[in-house]
């Protein structure tokens, strides 16, 4: 058994040799090490009334499309992983003095909100704490947070300076689930469902059963939860988005989520909820993929730049710049959000090829942003080489491989040079077409099966992504199903 008390030295020792690194054991996961969230419950008839508010409170979401994500903790001091503490089964005592030594240089936010709006972000969601239990900001209700620590001020205003400084607008994530409050997991007196594969973890019970627990536990649990988000909604002005995660170990009845909820809009009216504490919230949260909601409800897909979303200095697997336009392109598409995330090293700097990253998606923001912010749901299936976006009856194709023919390798008239774009089953006429970041005419055809867009430079000209714009007389809808349905066919043998 460990003593109960541990020098700093010999704590940071004993975590630096604790285990192998974490990070390719749990692919990335921004609270969840890859758990998708567990299903909400039945979302209740919603009246008119509750709709037409929800329309108001999201209409800036909506256009915003892009935000980035901060994952900056205890853990990242370790700099294996953002779940290190459970993966590599450091006790809470040894972990915990951790805090004593995270002491970030000044203002370190600053340079995070100047970051995203060089990128093109937003809004921004900051992990007020994860699920190692350590609060970021001023709380009165643990001395495990960061004033009382080894920061020694308050980690959550700093950030809400920096972003409104910027003209952001503020999310906070919280972990509902918490390892390090002793009712954490005692709330729960039954072990949970663990299911795991090589993309899946699950905490929910088999079966969906209910959950047992120890009464006592859980109502000193949630009300030190609810106590902690009443704090994050009352001191910090206006907030825009609140980021639940992982409600491991309760219900959504135990956790009280309903009563949490309306605790939360009555401090904040304004507020966008995710739907991650049990309820459908406002909007839902794919984890690492980009996958459109039904019946046109909100969405959200949240991404890392490597495969990690706490700072995790072996992980190199960096996502190229124009990997991060197609996300982009793809979620406001489908007509989602695309939530990229950070993670800072413990000082608060950020990894410099994350700065290169997000400074490239900038440049090419700078010039491409109007065909993303506050585009619509579009009705284009997949391409080859490119991607769309839509705003009325205006067609974006995103070119990610640009089809550069070089004279003489291809004899058929259709494809000679110069460049030809094309796409097959556009439903709607052309009316005109241009580079959008240049305003320069392209010439097109079009028959029934598709629109051609033609003497375009050898070259792409923009980079990582070059943007033709289409006005259409329609709203543009690509089919490719209907070129294979009315091609015509040739005779049997040629």
């Amino acid at each position: 058994m460990l003593k109960s008390k541990i020098s700093r030295r010999d704590s940071l020792y004993l975590i630096g040799g604790s285990a192998a690194l974490a990070a390719s054991a749990l692919n990335a996961n921004c609270g969840k090490g890859s758990v998708p969230a567990p299903k909400p419950e039945q979302a209740e008839a919603e009246s008119p009334e509750v709709l037409a508010d929800r329309t108001r409170r999201m209409k800036w979401w909506h256009e915003a499309k892009f935000g980035m994500f901060i994952h900056w903790g205890l853990y990242s001091l370790i700099g294996h992983h953002e779940w290190a503490m459970e993966m590599e089964g450091i006790p809470v005592l040894q972990y915990q003095e951790l805090a004593k030594a995270f002491k970030p240089q000044p203002n370190a936010a600053r340079a995070w909100a100047k970051l995203a709006k060089q990128a093109g972000q937003k809004y921004m969601v900051m992990t007020t704490k994860h699920h190692e239990g350590f609060c970021n900001w001023d709380t009165k209700l643990t001395n495990y947070c960061a004033p009382k620590q080894g920061p020694g001020r308050d980690l959550v205003a700093e950030y809400v300076e920096a972003a409104r400084a910027e003209g952001l607008r503020v999310g906070f994530y919280y972990s509902l689930m918490d390892w390090h409050h002793p009712d954490g997991a005692r709330c729960s007196t039954e072990a949970r469902s663990y299911r795991q594969s090589s993309e899946v973890m699950d905490w929910r019970h088999p079966n969906g059963a209910p959950r047992s627990t120890d009464e006592a536990a859980r109502i000193r649990f949630v009300e030190y939860t609810h106590g902690l988000i009443r704090e994050l909604l009352t001191n910090y002005g206006k907030i825009d988005v609140l980021w639940y995660d992982i409600d491991w170990p309760l219900t959504a009845g135990q956790w009280e989520s309903k009563k949490m909820n309306e605790m939360v809009f009555k401090l904040q009216p304004d507020i966008v909820v995710n739907n991650r504490n049990g309820l459908p919230g406002d909007f839902s949260t794919p984890q690492q993929e980009i996958q459109a909601e039904k019946a046109g409800r909100a969405w959200e897909s949240c991404m890392t730049l490597n495969d990690s979303w706490g700072y995790t200095e072996a992980d190199d697997a960096w996502k190229s710049g124009k990997t991060i336009v197609r996300n982009l392109v793809r979620c406001a598409n489908e007509g989602g959000n695309y939530l990229l995330n950070i993670g800072p090293k413990p000082d608060g700097s950020v990894p410099e090829q994350s700065v290169r990253i997000l400074s490239e998606v900038g440049k090419w923001m700078d010039k491409n942003g109007p065909t993303i912010y506050e585009s619509e749901p579009c009705k284009a299936d997949w391409h080859t080489y490119a991607g769309y976006t839509r705003k009325g009856n205006t067609l974006y194709i995103h070119v990610h491989f640009w089809p550069a023919r070089t004279a003489g390798t291809m004899a058929l008239e259709y494809y000679k040079p110069p460049t030809v774009v094309a796409i097959g089953g556009l439903r709607a006429k052309v009316k005109s077409a241009r580079l959008f970041a240049s305003g320069e005419k392209v010439d097109f055809v079009q028959d029934d099966i598709s629109a051609r867009f033609t003497r375009l430079p050898q070259n792409p000209p923009d980079s990582p992504v070059t943007v033709i714009e289409v006005e259409c007389d329609s709203e543009p809808i690509v089919d490719s199903s209907y070129v294979r349905r009315e091609r015509p066919r040739a005779e049997v043998g040629i």
